[in-house]
């Protein structure tokens, strides 16, 4: 498991630079990563991706193997060390705590650290953010490298070329 995709570059590609009717190559280069064991999510995404209603929902049904689980105690154990660090963030507004450990996103680092995985995620960090906690800003913490999705199609060679 080399990288670990963030719900918002699923998002961000269906929206618009990767949009399925304009690029489905993009999403067949995502399924074949995935099959070559270099790419995938976890369930708590797929959880998140589910609640909407259009072709990304669609085609996130049918990927379900893209998704791991976070129940493994490995994940789970780095998920209370994620909680626990998030909680001593005390420059950060009232809630964010509670609205970062909400979501997918600590669970996210959690797999990160445990598979050794990098983050894909849109997020940048931001030392002076106090609004939102931000995946980079508790990734860095814990030594979890992040970056976005034009990089990683870098580092995978990714081409989209059309037949001639």
């Amino acid at each position: 498991m080399n990288y670990l995709f963030d719900a918002n570059t699923f998002i961000e590609a269906k929206n618009r630079y990767y949009r399925m009717n304009v690029c489905p190559a993009y999403w067949d280069w995502l399924i074949h990563s995935h099959a070559e064991g270099k790419i995938f999510s976890i369930d708590m995404i797929k959880a998140e991706l589910l609640q909407g209603n259009d072709d990304l929902t669609a085609w996130i049904k049918v990927q379900p193997q893209m998704f791991v689980s976070e129940s493994d105690d490995a994940t789970q154990e780095a998920f209370v060390k994620v909680a626990e660090y998030v909680m001593t963030l005390n420059h950060m507004n009232k809630g964010t705590h509670e609205e970062f450990l909400s979501v997918a996103d600590p669970w996210l680092v959690a797999k990160a650290i445990v598979t050794g995985a990098t983050i894909v995620t849109h997020e940048h960090f931001d030392q002076y953010i106090k609004k939102k906690i931000l995946i980079p800003n508790i990734a860095k913490y814990f030594g979890v490298e992040c970056i976005n999705t034009f990089e990683v199609l870098d580092r995978l060679d990714a081409e989209f070329i059309l037949s001639p």
